[in-house]
């Protein structure tokens, strides 16, 4: 009597990567940086960054996966009143940066980066900086992965207006992080 043993052979996954758009943010995209009311509170703040993006004074990206919608958002201020921050010409300043929990690990937000810097580098600005929660980790990990370091610690007290025109008051200690722009990478950013 022959014995016939089963021969197990490996489970294979195949991965697919996500495939996802990076592009300039227009009107219409406005309610969905809302994240189904997870963001509602900021609904003022990001009609006025949109309003400042028409005058030149900032770029809104968002990540889009098709079927699914915004999964990402990086606003990108060009000119504040904090010229360290950003002064129209060769600093920049990286803010309001998340990826929805789903998506993360995925690199888009690795990929949201490089698509900013690459436009801030065809535009002539030489450094970009962002502030980073003093306890986000995470976030922190992945900019200096990017070649970001600390510069500063920041007190993280800022303002806004909610829904409603109720103005909330927020103190988020951070880190100010810095990173210097080489000649634009072999991306092609396209601006509407």
């Amino acid at each position: 009597m022959r014995t016939v043993s089963s021969t197990k052979f490996p489970r294979i996954e195949e991965k697919f990567p996500l495939l996802y758009l990076i592009r300039t943010a227009n009107r219409e995209d406005l309610p969905s940086l809302e994240w189904n009311g997870e963001y509602r509170h900021f609904r003022i703040l990001y009609q006025d960054i949109f309003q400042s993006s028409l005058r030149g004074e900032a770029i809104m990206w968002i990540a889009e996966i098709n079927g699914v919608g915004t999964v990402g958002q990086l606003f990108v201020q060009l000119v504040s009143a904090r010229s360290e921050l950003a002064d129209g010409a060769s600093r920049a300043y990286i803010y309001a940066f998340r990826v929805q929990e789903p998506y993360r690990g995925q690199g888009i937000g690795s990929r949201m980066l490089q698509v900013a810097e690459a436009s801030l580098a065809q535009k002539g600005f030489c450094w970009v900086n962002l502030n980073v929660g003093q306890d986000n980790i995470a976030a922190r990990r992945l900019y200096t992965r990017q070649g970001y370091t600390v510069v500063a610690a920041e007190p993280g007290k800022w303002s806004y207006l909610d829904e409603y025109g109720v103005r909330h008051e927020v103190n988020e200690p951070a880190w100010r992080m810095e990173k210097r722009l080489g000649s634009p990478p072999n991306i092609s950013v396209v601006l509407d």
